[in-house]
């Protein structure tokens, strides 16, 4: 299903200019350089179908999706000694050029104090803390009563 103003939607389109920007294309995915990107190489994986969040996907687009992106990960550690791999689900921020409403997968390569951790990741150590046990507990406790109001959804 395409979303008529999701950029990633506009790229599959036949006609498209946009479709060159395709490094890799399979049933059910594609892949393109992020641009922007955070560092040189950032690729995004997608699936072909419009969906915001994992857990629209069905089972074959889950698994040629991480499929793929463990296979753009394995590229990329060719040319890089890490890989950060992360997706968003960000419904509370307005689509902009550096926040799409279409599920996306970033793979990101990472060196030892590249340009990205010298600009925004050498903070997370003020960012990141120590949760008292108490606290563990508490969040284990609703994560079990969640996970039975969600049980049957899956």
């Amino acid at each position: 299903m395409e979303n008529k103003t999701c950029p990633f939607c506009k790229i599959l389109k036949e006609n498209s200019e946009e479709k060159r920007e395709i490094i890799e294309e399979t049933k059910n995915t594609f892949t393109i350089l992020s641009n922007p990107a955070l560092v040189k190489w950032h690729i995004l994986v997608m699936p072909k179908r419009h969906v915001e969040k994992l857990a629209e996907l069905n089972k074959e687009e889950k698994e040629e999706l991480f499929s793929q992106a463990i296979k753009i990960q394995e590229l990329l550690l060719k040319k890089c000694n890490g890989c950060d791999i992360r997706q968003n689900f960000r419904p509370f921020i307005k689509q902009n050029e550096f926040k799409i409403n279409h599920l996306h997968i970033h793979l990101i390569p990472r060196e030892f104090e590249d340009e990205l951790y010298k600009k925004c990741m050498i903070f997370e150590k003020e960012v990141f803390k120590k949760l008292p046990q108490k606290e563990l507990n508490e969040i284990k406790e609703e994560i079990n009563k969640l996970r039975g109001e969600i049980k049957n959804a899956y």
